[in-house]
């Protein structure tokens, strides 16, 4: 590797965007490579399907839920210590994730490794919003979204060929190699800076927001195992609304909360937080369902299964870097929007796609989601950052990851709990269909068998078709409404490499209020 220059200089700036990028490639990793293994994961710690379930969602949980906490200790301690501190417990997690004795411990340890990708991600943005602006500021956010698109267009492959060619361990390995190659370029060029203004943690209010979040996940993913109506679900939701209105409540007497509730009576801002939850239901969620389709329902191999989700997640490689262009001429509520409905179209297009179809005939459905979602995918960055102004970037920054993250979480356990309910509906009646559409969803078709006497591996196929293909329509559904409203609310919206506006009269203009 070359010379790191002086902390100062422009190059000094490119080493910034480019260790940054890295830890945007390591965390997809994070996220398909688990899926990619799952049923692997299985066979070597066991686990029910709630634990299985949590393989997911431990990471994207603490992830979501500390993102704006570690923006605002990113904005007070300084931005280069949390972005350093992250991406080293990312390193040490994916480590320990090899020595995991069972399932439970696992689980822990990828909810430790969301804590690390919340730091780095937060604090690195935040920093970047720091040296670079206008057009400068747009082209490194969309590399973001590029490194993220490489992580998920690739990730998936890289995952099938590890876990063939080395095993699960490998797999788990791969984000903390990302994040040790990042830490490296990052400690000696990287200059520390922080918002002097800035009042530290909002302690009750990261803990109210955090136990919501962590009851809501918990209560949506019990469900499909005790029933909507058992005491442990019902009092875990309970529990969560609770713990929002706690929020609320907190957020609007403290002097300086986490999150700026005033904000929301912008639209421009709410456009920006509802673009940042779109994605979930009409993409991310099929980041973990489709490999567990796949690979242990129709029985491909993880390699092929890579392919398919290559498919899928490609058109990320090249799209958000269409999109900030056309952003030169259309308003972002205009390209989201047709992104948008170009997902949902895809989505309706999958949904005719029965189990064990060839890739040509997927091909073209897969394509398409990921091409639409390209789309809102390269502008989302960008916009969340220039709703307030730069010495709050910290906070702009963990707000939109927040939404996005804490999002796609909630829309992985709702989906989840959804399909397993399709499923059961298909599969017919008893005291053991429940059990048996839980193992469904989860890729274990043997113990799903063992569970249906009555039942071949055609049938239980069939009826997970049949499933699968409403709740793809459920989620078209959600992703055309989505579309509209992001419409409205950002379709004057001006071009994205505007610089970030400090003065009174920008701010009027951004319908933001003066500071």
């Amino acid at each position: 590797m070359p010379p790191i220059p002086p902390i100062h200089s422009t190059s000094s700036n490119n080493w910034l965007l480019a260790a940054v990028c890295l830890a945007a490639l390591g965390m997809p990793l994070s996220f398909t490579g688990p899926a990619v293994v799952l049923p692997a994961l299985h066979g070597a710690l066991g686990g029910s399907p709630v634990q299985l379930n949590w393989v997911t969602n431990a990471f994207m949980l603490s992830f979501g839920a500390t993102l704006m906490a570690a923006g605002a200790l990113a904005d007070a301690y300084g931005r280069k210590r949390v972005f350093l501190l992250g991406l080293a417990v990312v390193a040490l997690s994916s480590s320990l994730l090899t020595l995991a004795p069972g399932i439970v411990a696992f689980d822990l340890v990828r909810a430790l490794q969301g804590l690390g990708s919340a730091a780095a991600f937060a604090a690195g943005t935040a920093a970047l919003a720091q040296v670079f602006d206008g057009a400068a500021r747009t082209r490194a956010f969309s590399l973001i979204g590029t490194s993220f698109g490489v992580g998920l267009s690739c990730g998936a492959m890289l995952s099938g060929w590890l876990a063939q060619s080395v095993g699960w361990q490998a797999v788990m390995l791969s984000p903390g190699v990302a994040s040790l190659l990042a830490l490296c370029i990052a400690a000696p060029c990287m200059r520390e800076s922080r918002n002097p203004h800035a009042m530290g943690l909002d302690l009750p209010g990261a803990l109210s927001f955090t136990a919501a979040l962590s009851l809501l996940t918990l209560g949506v993913l019990q469900a499909p195992d005790s029933g909507w109506g058992s005491p442990w679900v019902v009092g875990a939701l309970a529990g969560a609304a609770l713990m929002a209105a706690a929020f609320i409540a907190i957020e609007r007497r403290v002097a300086h909360p986490m999150l700026d509730l005033s904000l929301l009576r912008f639209p421009r801002f709410v456009g920006v937080q509802l673009l940042a939850a779109a994605p979930a239901y009409g993409f991310v969620v099929l980041l973990v369902l489709l490999p567990i389709r796949f690979i242990g329902l129709e029985g491909r191999s993880a390699l092929e299964a890579g392919g398919f989700m290559f498919a899928l997640s490609g058109p990320i490689l090249v799209v958000p870097t269409l999109a900030a262009s056309l952003a030169h001429r259309f308003s972002a509520g205009a390209i989201s929007a047709v992104g948008l409905l170009a997902c949902a179209a895809g989505l309706l297009w999958l949904s005719r796609c029965a189990p064990g179809a060839p890739l040509h005939e997927l091909t073209g459905a897969l394509l398409l989601i990921g091409a639409g979602i390209g789309l809102p995918w390269g502008l989302m960055d960008g916009l969340a950052v220039s709703v307030v102004p730069r010495e709050r970037a910290g906070m702009a920054s963990g707000i939109f990851n927040t939404v996005r993250v804490a999002g796609e979480g909630i829309a992985l356990a709702l989906v989840g709990a959804g399909l397993t309910a399709l499923v059961a509906r298909q599969l017919g009646h008893g005291a053991t269909v429940s059990q048996a559409a839980q193992r469904v969803t989860t890729g274990d078709m043997l113990q799903a068998l063992a569970l249906l006497p009555g039942m071949d591996r055609a049938g239980v196929l069939q009826a997970y078709g049949a499933a699968f293909g409403t709740l793809l329509w459920v989620l078209a559904g959600v992703t055309v409404l989505t579309a509209l409203v992001v419409f409205l609310f950002l379709r004057g919206e001006v071009p994205v490499d505007v610089p970030v506006a400090t003065d009174e009269r920008h701010k009027r203009r951004a319908r933001l209020p003066v500071q």
